[in-house]
């Protein structure tokens, strides 16, 4: 897919992961969707500076129909359809299965999967009907190998791969693309408050002996957007740590 000119929707993009995919679209001259929960700072901003297209921001809660269809609603009078949705927006909420309260499994569940069905099915719908589009969703190793301590956030992301899956299937018949990435530890605030003693036991398992870096993420979505005969796929950013 040629990037320049593309409308790109990306979820959970005003920090870390999600901001640096949308940084690297707008390096290639796309017109750039962010979301988030809060309004990006300026200094966040000011990174776009010097591209084509200055981002646009708009909030919007995912766990909520009623919220999504307003947001969708207001990007479509403003810049017209979405071309590439990536949904990268997640939580985390960590506990050990014997002491997670279900009402905290349910949460994290209604927003890491549940959101992101929210806001992938009428995307997914109008891009059936154009023909054309592509959807990148953001799981993590822990769905394909499970964590503990993490057994919503890795049930939450395994769902993620198999609805990529699902809608791949269904989208590839009328040219719509679906495909996830699966980052492993990687350099954010999330991994910056682990202590140093974690944080070299998960060294010690990540055979290239470092955390990924954002831009190594952003990289591998940029990727599957411009191979139009990736589909289906799940790709792995995690340094060799799973087999």
């Amino acid at each position: 897919m040629e990037i320049k000119d593309k409308v790109v929707l990306v979820t959970g993009s005003t920090r870390g992961i999600g901001l640096e995919i949308a940084k690297q679209f707008s390096q290639l001259d796309a017109q750039v969707i962010l979301h988030g929960r809060n309004t990006p700072s300026s200094e966040v901003m000011q990174i776009f500076n010097n591209f084509k297209y200055q981002p646009i921001f708009f909030s919007g809660d995912i766990t909520s129909e009623v919220s999504v269809a307003e947001l969708l609603k207001a990007i479509n009078d403003q810049v017209g359809d979405i071309d590439i949705l990536v949904n990268n927006a997640g939580i985390t909420a960590d506990s050990l299965v014997m002491g997670m309260k279900p009402a905290k499994f349910a949460e994290l569940i209604a927003t890491n999967l549940n959101g992101t069905f929210n806001i992938t099915q009428p995307i997914f719908k109008r891009m059936l009907k154009r023909r054309q589009g592509l959807i990148i969703n953001l799981s993590s190793v822990v769905g394909i190998t499970g964590n503990i301590g993490q057994a919503n956030y890795a049930a939450s992301k395994a769902g993620i791969i198999g609805l990529t899956k699902s809608l791949a299937k269904e989208g590839a018949m009328r040219g719509v693309r679906v495909n996830a990435i699966a980052p492993g530890m990687i350099d954010t605030a999330m991994t910056a408050v682990l202590s140093e003693k974690v944080r070299a036991d998960i060294l010690e398992r990540i055979p290239l002996k470092r955390l990924g870096q954002p831009s190594e993420v952003a990289q591998t979505a940029i990727f599957l957007a411009q191979n139009d005969y990736i589909t289906n796929q799940t790709i792995v950013v995690d340094g060799g740590m799973i087999e």
